[in-house]
């Protein structure tokens, strides 16, 4: 009545091979065993990163939604890789300069884009050891170095 699998006492060898062969095909056994998350990850494996600002861009906004959303490429410290970052909240842009220091958070959806903004994986959170927050809101001001 063939089952597809080998039966019997001496199929141990061919289950176990068969089994360690068919676990690659399981893409979040893949991932994990070769860590690609860490050697891919612009923060390797960190929740958060410094770099510094290298220019402000405006993205369009996927369909059906019709906005520029304001972005920033960031410089990372730790490695230098250029990523582009996210301005949270109405009019922080202007909080932002170049070559200013930033701290850089994910966006919380595990390394993908967010909502409809193409290819954005992060957001800005302090600006110049400042939360970008309190200067939204007002209870702190940026300082100049």
């Amino acid at each position: 009545m063939g089952s597809g699998k080998p039966r019997g006492l001496r199929a141990g060898r061919k289950l176990k091979t068969h089994r360690r062969i068919q676990r690659w095909a399981d893409k979040d056994y893949n991932k994990r065993e070769l860590a690609t998350f860490y050697k891919y990850n612009p923060f390797q494996g960190a929740s958060h990163s410094q770099g510094i600002v290298v220019e402000k861009i405006g993205i369009e906004a996927k369909q059906p939604n019709s906005a520029i959303r304001k972005c920033v490429r960031v410089l990372l410290k730790k490695n230098g890789k250029k990523i582009t970052a996210f301005v949270p909240n109405d009019g922080c842009l202007a909080y932002l300069d170049d070559n200013d220091e930033v701290l850089v958070a994910g966006f919380g959806r595990k390394g993908k884009a967010v909502g409809d903004i193409p290819g954005v994986r992060f957001k800005i959170v302090k600006v110049a050891g400042c939360s970008l927050w309190a200067l939204f809101t007002g209870k702190k001001e940026k300082t100049r170095r």
